[in-house]
């Protein structure tokens, strides 16, 4: 009887310290956000320009051997460039056309006043002249500037990380003395890497498949800056839950103000949910299986965790940082059980396998660092 009360007490501090760590963790998370954030996101970054060297390394073998991670960078910064240069064009016009807009907001406001009951109901320029244009305009500033300076710590994070991939395998090697806790742990960031990699690439093509086909239909229904919407429908489809909530209602509650009716609003409303639905419910099942393997109500959590301590930026993140902690948590004894909680199906390691090729490339690059 003493020897399970002295148990039953020892997993009960063991939990304890678990809980504790994960709240100590958290407010550590929080109080250097301004440090760790562009940090996440350039190792984020770099997960995915390395998926991409690999990917040019089978799918054109006619590249130079050591040409691959530059060719990757290249595009990636391209592509980057040209999605900012897009939405940032078509920004401007949605802007102006808001302008154009504004009788129809003041109809609107008046509409929504009567409802509530205000006699005199306030117009655009009065509400927006109340709202102290000159202190708006210093915190969009401001917000641009921060945004600014995140995006170059990120490229510089970004630049280090990359210059100094090179020496992980000799770091490896040094932290892990046998080679086994060596295989254990390359086995480990495969897993880690393979599941973000493939979240990424099954976002991205349900998100593009999303954006091209509302495209369709807001070209077709008449909706002004329709390529604007769509790129924004493609970039909140990386949002979990709330993101693609964003998508089907914003471009429905600008077409009631750009359109004299309502039935366009309405059936612009009904095709982008059954777009919504039929890739989120059909398409996207299909692709994902059972790659990630969270909980529905883990990845709302962790949406609401990290939206909470890093923003914009941690909702963004919050499925890829939920599947490394998942993975990370399931290799030891005392934090197993939230891994547990984390999945799907009660297996936080998945059934599937890492592929031998993986494991052996990695192997034999310790060989050769080890030489």
């Amino acid at each position: 009887m003493d020897r399970i009360d002295r148990q039953f007490t020892a997993e009960t501090a063991r939990t304890a310290l678990v809980i504790i760590a994960v709240v100590v963790s958290g407010a550590a998370f929080y109080w250097l956000s301004a440090i760790l954030t562009p940090l996440a996101l350039a190792l984020f970054l770099m997960v995915m320009i390395d998926g991409f060297t690999r990917v040019l390394k089978r799918r054109a073998p006619w590249l130079p051997r050591r040409a691959d991670l530059p060719v990757a960078i290249g595009v990636s910064l391209i592509l980057f460039c040209v999605a900012a240069y897009v939405m940032a064009e078509n920004a401007r016009g949605f802007a102006v056309q808001l302008v154009t807009y504004s009788p129809k907001l003041d109809a609107a406001i008046a509409k929504l006043a009567g409802a509530v009951g205000v006699a005199v109901p306030p117009t655009l320029g009065q509400i927006l002249s109340s709202l102290s244009p000159t202190a708006f305009v210093g915190r969009v500033a401001d917000g641009l500037r921060g945004f600014a300076t995140d995006a170059v710590l990120v490229l510089i994070y970004l630049g280090f990380l990359l210059a100094s991939r090179q020496g992980f395998q000799r770091k490896a090697g040094a932290l892990f003395v046998s080679p086994g806790e060596r295989h254990h742990a390359a086995e480990l960031f495969l897993r880690i890497r393979n599941a973000i990699e493939q979240y990424v690439w099954i976002q991205v093509v349900a998100c593009g498949m999303i954006a091209l086909a509302s495209w369709a239909v807001m070209a077709a229904l008449g909706l002004d800056d329709a390529l604007f919407w769509a790129f924004a429908i493609f970039i909140v489809g990386f949002i979990p839950i709330i993101g693609g909530a964003v998508g089907i209602l914003a471009p429905p509650l600008f077409a009631l103000v750009q359109f004299d009716g309502w039935w366009r609003a309405a059936a612009m409303l009904a095709c982008l949910q059954v777009i919504n639905f039929i890739v989120g419910n059909i398409i996207y099942p299909r692709m994902q299986g059972k790659s990630l393997n969270l909980d529905p109500v883990a990845v709302l959590l962790s949406l609401a965790f990290w939206g909470a301590i890093w923003g914009l930026p941690g909702m963004f993140l919050s499925t890829p940082l939920t599947v490394t902690a998942m993975v990370i948590l399931a290799q030891f004894r005392s934090t197993h059980w939230i891994a547990v909680l984390l999945s799907s199906d009660g297996e936080p390691l998945g059934e599937r396998p890492v592929p031998a090729g993986e494991l052996a490339a990695v192997d034999a690059a310790e060989t050769l660092t080890e030489a």
